[in-house]
């Protein structure tokens, strides 16, 4: 594995974390509920939600840059450790409750990982595919969405979170696979070239609308499920395009490597469902009390 590109990555996933903490408390400070659309525009003229929104750009960024220097297949796992960073900065800006299975399951994401960095290495791989096999994929991950978004309503806040963060992941997958390939034809066709090319404009796109479906995600007051499916969902669909559409493998020799490493990354990923799925202490807040109190002061 590419170091700087890990480390890349591990700084990207840090300003993810920070941006979705900032993100939340400017939508409890100003009173935004999920799914709110008219409320959720008074939070473009927020210096907090913006100050969220520039982190948001400088992990977009680390992350073009390690993708740049390494495969989809490694680069995107190491963004989990968003949840890690998440957990800490929401405790402390926003006062969320982090109760033992959080606990339990980061140390698990950082195990995973840890032994995952360290025997991963993809082999072969192509930087773009075929327009028909990026299709069949997007038709797939269409539908998946599209079925999430009908049960995103219901059930209580925490449900919520994590649906429309799941959603929200997925479509940063998609983001971030093709980002590869504008990378790639950045270096090769310049700007005039990537503008020209559909993968800008469909990576825009599933980047724009995954950032909406995050802050409705956020919206609900609770971050550590909702940065937590943001963060399983957005290596998962990577992964699986890095593999199937792009045509890259863990079996470089020796075999055992590619056995571990696949192992690991479960391991990880099992962490990350475990922070997900973790009952908070306190009980569901309505829709004007009970969200997770913000400093006297907050923007």
């Amino acid at each position: 594995m590419d170091e700087i590109a890990a480390v890349l990555a591990i700084l990207a996933a840090i300003f993810f974390a920070l941006a979705a903490t900032l993100w939340q408390r400017a939508s409890l400070a100003l009173g935004v509920e999920a799914g709110d659309s008219k409320a959720f525009a008074r939070l473009l003229a927020n210096p907090v939600w913006l100050l969220g929104l520039v982190a948001q750009i400088l992990g977009v960024l680390l992350q073009a840059a390690a993708l740049d220097r390494g495969r989809v297949a490694i680069i995107q796992p190491l963004l989990v450790t968003t949840i890690i960073w998440a957990m800490p900065l929401g405790y402390f800006l926003t006062h969320q409750t982090i109760v033992r299975r959080h606990i339990v399951g980061a140390a698990l994401v950082v195990l995973g990982l840890a032994v995952f960095a360290s025997v991963g290495d993809p082999a072969g791989g192509i930087d773009d595919a075929p327009t028909r096999n990026w299709a069949m994929a997007f038709l797939i991950i269409g539908a998946v969405c599209a079925s999430l978004l009908l049960f995103g309503r219901r059930g209580g806040l925490s449900a919520r979170a994590a649906v429309f963060g799941a959603t929200a992941g997925m479509l940063y997958g998609v983001s971030a696979t093709l980002m590869k390939p504008v990378v790639e034809e950045l270096h090769a066709d310049g700007v005039g070239g990537v503008l020209e090319s559909w993968e800008l404009w469909v990576m825009a796109i599933a980047g724009l609308v995954g950032f909406y479906l995050q802050q409705i995600s956020l919206a609900t007051g609770r971050l550590v499920p909702s940065v937590a499916t943001v963060s399983v969902a957005n290596p998962v669909v990577s992964v699986l395009l890095g593999v199937l559409v792009l045509q890259e493998r863990l079996d470089q020799p020796p075999a055992w490597h590619a056995v571990v490493a696949v192992g690991a990354l479960a391991t990880a990923l099992f962490g990350a469902i475990v922070v997900a799925s973790a009952s908070e202490r306190e009980p569901e807040p309505g829709a004007a009390t009970g969200q997770p109190p913000v400093p006297a002061g907050a923007t």
